[in-house]
């Protein structure tokens, strides 16, 4: 069984390393939306996997620590495209959620990532 939960934070960042005068590198901000999904075997007695309220428990200081702040000032975050926060957001929760097995990032409405590890 798989089940997920969406989380939603807002952050500025500007990535350092495009070319001059393309318009990321200048400072600007998204409202990003996380699904977080994890995986398990259904309890015969509860019926359920993971209570949601267990998985918002587990995610949630990580969405504080992003929320309404420049990604650039995180460490390891100093170049903070979509592929390299995943990355990082996936490293801080596994070992907190073993049962993590994909993370979707969507940055704008019409773009994303995808990361399984």
């Amino acid at each position: 069984m798989i089940i997920y939960k969406c989380f939603s934070f807002d952050a500025a960042h500007f990535l350092p390393n495009v070319p001059a005068g393309h318009k990321c590198g200048r400072m600007h901000g998204h409202t990003y939306h996380l699904k977080v999904f994890v995986s398990g075997e259904i309890d015969p007695e509860s019926c359920w996997f993971m209570d949601f309220s267990d998985l918002k428990a587990i995610v949630n200081p990580l969405i504080k620590r992003l929320d309404h702040h420049t990604l650039n000032e995180i460490d390891g975050l100093e170049n903070p495209t979509s592929e390299s926060l995943m990355v990082w957001i996936w490293e801080k929760l596994k070992p907190l959620l073993p049962a993590l097995v994909k993370l979707e990032l969507q940055e704008t409405p019409g773009s994303g990532v995808i990361y399984e590890g």
